[in-house]
């Protein structure tokens, strides 16, 4: 089971390292103009579907943490796709 992650306020941004621990997980959405694809869950399913979303020539969106307002810019994005092993678009 993953740690309780801790609140994080709108001004502070997480580490990789942090990001990669909350992977697995709830409570995360992403924030697009699409509807064709589910667009919360854990941190992981948020990070596929944005990249799905790029693959076919979209854009990522914006992905937040719905209970602590966590918002990723598109470096942390690309560095987690990484992670996960998903080539950058």
């Amino acid at each position: 089971m993953a740690p309780v992650p801790q609140e994080v306020t709108m001004g502070h941004k997480l580490s990789l390292k942090d990001l990669i621990e909350r992977l697995d997980t709830t409570g995360w959405h992403l924030v697009t103009d699409e509807t064709d694809e589910p667009d919360s869950g854990t941190l992981k399913d948020v990070l596929e579907t944005s990249h799905r979303r790029v693959q076919r020539k979209g854009t990522p969106g914006l992905v937040k943490q719905l209970e602590t307002s966590v918002e990723l810019d598109m470096i942390q994005i690309q560095q987690l796709w990484r992670h996960l092993g998903l080539p950058i678009v």
